[in-house]
């Protein structure tokens, strides 16, 4: 119970179930060759078995909290041969950590998985494929495509560089200790976009804007920005930000781009 409690306030719920757990490793299709996966928040190891069962690549762990990396070196420090790391993964430099491409994999703290999400795409040039378990609603809102009321900052920022299946739904009773919500796994894998032909910053200030007022028009949600007022009365700025495609923001961005920079 004291693993539990140490790990708790941390957002992580143990996952108890190694049907899944083999299922979610399984889930890394590796159709790059990458040759490493990093394994963020293992707790006590459950996914870290089955990786280290696999051939094609090499499994480091980062972990937080130390009992849990007392415990994983306690049962898995040969087959890891020192490559257990004690750490926050957003305080991380990944660049120092690996030369080359590598895959990640995890059961996200519900509480931070928004932000390693993030950190993930400040480092897309870095990271192929992503299997994560996140809380369902999370895990459903990036996955999700335009037209649906759940799309929005993330999808659209996550879904400009990488392509996401929902997997699978994962409920309460297979953790210790059971989460209040359900978790779902989904798989991240990168597109052919190598940058997009626009301002990024610009586009992320776009986007985030648009989404500012969920229930107002672009129009209303834009007028910061001082676009010219015929721009504005395009029948585009009638639509909510949940209307709009990846593609459809990028070409906004890139045209409000060309009108900051005239």
């Amino acid at each position: 119970m004291e693993k539990v409690r140490a790990k708790k306030h941390l957002g992580q719920h143990f996952l108890n179930d190694e049907v899944i757990a083999k299922d979610i490793v399984l889930a890394l299709q590796n159709t790059v060759s990458y040759k490493n996966v990093l394994e963020v928040g293992p707790g006590m190891g459950v996914l870290t078995k089955y990786l280290l069962e696999q051939p094609d690549y090499t499994t480091t762990v980062v972990e937080l909290d130390k009992e849990s990396i007392a415990y994983l070196t306690k049962n898995y420090g040969t087959s890891l041969n020192g490559r257990i790391i004690q750490a926050d993964f957003l305080r991380l430099d990944l660049n120092e950590l690996f030369d080359s491409p590598f895959a990640i994999i995890g059961n996200f703290p519900y509480n931070i998985s928004t932000q390693i999400l993030f950190k993930i795409l400040e480092n897309k040039d870095k990271i192929p494929e992503v299997v994560g378990m996140l809380q369902k609603e999370v895990a459903e809102r990036i996955a999700s495509k335009h037209g649906n009321k759940i799309y929005g900052i993330t999808s659209v920022l996550i879904q400009a560089f990488y392509d996401i299946d929902y997997l699978f739904t994962v409920h309460e009773h297979v953790f210790t200790p059971p989460p209040k919500v359900k978790s779902g796994v989904i798989r991240l894998k990168r597109n052919a976009r190598i940058s997009l032909p626009c301002d990024e910053k610009l586009f992320f200030t776009v986007v985030k804007q648009s989404f500012s007022t969920r229930r107002k028009t672009l129009r209303n949600c834009l007028k910061g920005m001082n676009l010219p007022q015929e721009m504005m009365q395009e029948t585009l700025f009638d639509k909510r930000a949940e209307q709009l495609s990846v593609e459809d923001f990028i070409e906004l961005t890139t045209r409000i781009e060309k009108i900051k920079q005239a």
